[in-house]
């Protein structure tokens, strides 16, 4: 199956796309850019820039044309302006559990609560000190669920929003995990290994669900999307013309395409993948879930 390039946006981190079926647009965020981007068909390309980095997003329900968002010192709403600035006000404030941290993979559950984890800058450091978090309409704070994470990542639920997925692609980890979720408390209880990456090519990193509830994870450094049925068993893989995919989404008039952003590292030879950075489509021949609102 032949990747799509969407649009050569050379983003350094593309992350957190998102169908947005009334504007029938795709919007991801560039974490280092701290820019929100939305693509149209028709339309084509625009951007907006925030103070802070932006990590994950995902719409409001209660204010036409704003985001929540995973940033740099919490969660915060987001409002695009004609200026191409982002109007930010803080929802939730949080306190790292370490110095210079940031959220990285976020979504809504199926009612419409904020999940989203943070990260350390430093990688490379190997620090257990991300923490996943989530948030509900109307809190002044977000609630800890999980700590002793390096990079928590994937986060995803099944399509009748009893099974929350989540990962960490921390070289060290490479694991993904599912958990029963409880939608009236929001929940996650009894977490259990879902798949271990390590044997399998790339580490995992942003996901998306299907209507099968299979769950479709980007394997990092391999240049390959990969769908997993919900007892775990690797269904498929299939490529992208860029070695770090980092999110996956579907979207589309029938949300039957999957919209894949990739990061475009900074300092090495880019000759064997000059699209580094860029947005890509599939069409992998199944349907994915609505994306829920925040506060629906």
């Amino acid at each position: 199956m032949q990747a799509e390039l969407v649009l050569d946006a050379r983003n350094g981190t593309g992350e957190s796309p998102v169908w947005h079926a009334a504007e029938q647009a795709l919007y991801w965020v560039d974490i280092p850019a701290r820019a929100l981007n939305r693509w149209h068909a028709s339309e084509g390309h625009a951007q907006w820039h925030a103070d802070e980095m932006i990590a994950c997003i995902a719409p409001r329900a209660d204010l036409p044309g704003a985001w929540i968002a995973g940033m740099e010192s919490g969660i915060f709403s987001l409002q695009p302006q004609a200026d191409g600035t982002l109007a930010a006000t803080s929802l939730a404030p949080v306190a790292h559990a370490a110095p210079a941290m940031r959220f990285n993979d976020g979504r809504c559950d199926r009612q419409g609560r904020f999940w989203a984890g943070t990260m350390l800058l430093d990688m490379a450091a190997g620090a257990r000190v991300g923490r996943l978090y989530s948030y509900r309409k109307g809190s002044d704070n977000a609630t800890l669920q999980l700590d002793d994470l390096i990079v928590p990542n994937g986060l995803a639920f099944s399509p009748d929003g009893r099974t929350m997925y989540l990962s960490d692609s921390h070289p060290s980890v490479q694991a993904i995990w599912a958990f029963d979720y409880d939608t009236e408390t929001g929940t996650p209880s009894n977490r259990r290994l879902f798949v271990d990456m390590k044997p399998l090519p790339g580490r995992p990193d942003g996901a998306a669900i299907d209507v099968d509830g299979c769950y479709w994870i980007c394997g990092n450094d391999a240049g390959l999307v990969h769908r997993f049925t919900p007892d775990g068993r690797l269904d498929r893989s299939l490529e992208v013309p860029v070695k770090k995919p980092a999110m996956c989404a579907f979207g589309g008039p029938a949300l039957d395409t999957l919209f894949v952003t990739s990061i475009r590292p900074g300092g090495i030879d880019l000759a064997d993948q000059p699209l580094a950075g860029g947005v890509f489509a599939l069409r992998p021949g199944v349907q994915g879930v609505p994306e829920p609102t925040f506060g629906s």
